[in-house]
C-alpha cells in the first residue's frame, strides 16, 4: 500500500513537471509572438509618422537645400548667411513687432473692436516666404509673407496675401 501510495505520488509528480514545463514554454512563445507582433507594429508606426513629418517638413528652409544654398554667396564674393541662426532671428524679429499698440502690422489686419491682431505661430518655407497665423483672441487668420535680407542683415517684410476666417 505504502509503494502503491509512493508509486501514484511520483506518477502525479511528473505529470505535474510536465503539465507546468508545457504550459510554462507555451507561455513563452506566446509572449515572444505577441512580442514580435508589437515591435513590428512600434516600427511601422515610427516609420509612418517619420514619413508623414518628412512630408510635412518639405516645405521648410531647413530641409530645403535650393533655399539654404540663396543664402550662400561666397562665389559671387558676397558673404555667407547660416539659415539655422537665420530662421530664429526672423522668427523673433517678425514676434517682436506684436508689441505694437495697433497689432502686428504684418497680419495686414486693423484692430477689431478695439482688440490688435498679432502673429502666434510662423514656418519660414524658403529663402523668400513665411507663412504665419495670428488672431486678436476672437478671430483667427493666415498671412503669406514675402522677406528680405540685405547685405547689411536688416530683414524687411511684406504681406503677400492675408486671410481672416469668419467666426
Amino acid at each position: 500500500m505504502k509503494k502503491s501510495l509512493m508509486l501514484y505520488l511520483f506518477l502525479l509528480a511528473i505529470l505535474m513537471n510536465v503539465f507546468t514545463y508545457t504550459f510554462y514554454s507555451g507561455q513563452v512563445k506566446f509572449e515572444q509572438e505577441r512580442y514580435d507582433k508589437t515591435t513590428k507594429k512600434l516600427r511601422d508606426s515610427i516609420s509612418l509618422v517619420s514619413e508623414k513629418l518628412a512630408e510635412a517638413d518639405y516645405f521648410s528652409l531647413e530641409h530645403n537645400e535650393n533655399a539654404q544654398n540663396y543664402f550662400d554667396n561666397s562665389a559671387s564674393g558676397g558673404k555667407v548667411i547660416l539659415y539655422e541662426k537665420l530662421i530664429p532671428v526672423v522668427t523673433e524679429k517678425l514676434l517682436d513687432l506684436n508689441a505694437n499698440p495697433k497689432g502686428n502690422p504684418y497680419t495686414g489686419q486693423d484692430m477689431i473692436g478695439g482688440k490688435k491682431f498679432i502673429i502666434n505661430k510662423i514656418k519660414i518655407l524658403n529663402h523668400r516666404w513665411i507663412i504665419a497665423d495670428y488672431s486678436n483672441g476672437e478671430l483667427w487668420g493666415e498671412v503669406l509673407l514675402k522677406y528680405f535680407v540685405d547685405n547689411d542683415d536688416n530683414i524687411t517684410f511684406e504681406v503677400n496675401q492675408t486671410w481672416l476666417y469668419q467666426k
